[in-house]
């Protein structure tokens, strides 16, 4: 595990109000107040990122931790993919985003080589096994790949950011404590939520 290390999880573009739209206000917003949370990460001394690659939230991270390692250079973007091809079914254009983080990337791990039904499981429990926080754009769907990737932090008593895809609030639950107990509202741009 890393100390100075962060994994992204998130929804795929299908559960949020604004779908594939990109230029949705929502889903701008959304995009601003990630960047503004990584960012504040960065300055408090974490310096890798852990993204599973994944359409939305995922290649959204790893597109911000790029654009500041630009001023930062001391930061590093860990591709973990959850086997060869994952973007194989995906978009031109989902496709060409995909390819060109992976060029840019400090690191791509290949959790599995080819694709099973636990394959993106094993991808996020490598992601938080190797990392000390999780930033996570959660919609409370309990049963979603995300839902289990926050579950399995709390379990592992991981610090958390857990951010609303529609209302933009944060909630930190700080590592090493009890979850249920330690949960508070982060606001970053209020005027924003």
């Amino acid at each position: 595990m890393i100390k100075t290390a962060c994994a992204f999880t998130g929804h795929r573009p299908k559960s949020f109000p604004w779908g594939y739209d990109e230029s949705a206000p929502g889903c701008i917003l959304l995009k601003e107040v990630l960047a503004a949370q990584i960012s504040a990460l960065a300055e408090q001394g974490v310096t890798d990122f852990l993204s599973g690659m994944a359409q939305g939230v995922d290649l959204w991270c790893a597109q911000i931790v790029l654009d500041l390692k630009k001023k930062n250079p001391a930061l590093k973007l860990h591709a973990i993919l959850p086997c060869e091809g994952q973007e194989s079914k995906w978009s031109v254009s989902a496709r060409e985003i995909y390819h060109s983080i992976l060029e840019q990337a400090d690191e791509v791990v290949y959790v599995g080589q080819e694709y099973n039904r636990g394959c993106m499981l094993e991808r996020n429990r490598y992601m938080v096994d190797h990392s000390s926080i999780l930033l996570a754009v959660y919609n409370g769907a309990y049963r979603s790949g995300t839902g289990m990737t926050v579950r399995y932090a709390q379990q592992l008593k991981k610090e958390l950011y857990i951010l609303d895809p529609v209302t933009r609030e944060i909630t930190h639950e700080p590592a090493n404590v009890d979850a249920v107990s330690s949960k508070k509202p982060v606001e970053i741009f209020p005027s924003m939520c």
